[in-house]
């Protein structure tokens, strides 16, 4: 069953946020998932969106969009982006 990962994000410091987006694409490539949207600009049509950029990524299973997360590469670059923004970060069940 599919899962996808979905992040709220609030960028605070871009010149390090940059520095996460440049590690991204190589730790990324290694494992199975599928960005399907970035978005700086969202259309909120109910309640409040706290922060600017939102990523939808899907995975073919919630193990494999773990082991993309939890890896020790991601986990590095992340701390760019943890360091630069601020998040809400979500993994939800799909219906795949």
């Amino acid at each position: 069953m599919s899962a996808y990962f979905i992040a709220q994000i609030g960028i605070r410091d871009p010149e390090e946020y940059q520095s996460y987006l440049n590690g991204y694409d190589e730790v990324f490539a290694r494992y199975k998932g599928k960005v399907i949207a970035v978005d700086d600009k969202v259309t909120v049509l109910e309640g409040e969106w706290s922060y600017g950029r939102t990523v939808i990524i899907r995975f073919p299973s919630r193990g494999d969009l773990l082991a993309w997360y939890e890896s020790p590469e991601y986990q590095t670059i992340a701390q760019h982006r943890r360091n630069a923004s601020v998040a809400n970060i979500v993994a939800v069940k799909g219906r795949e």
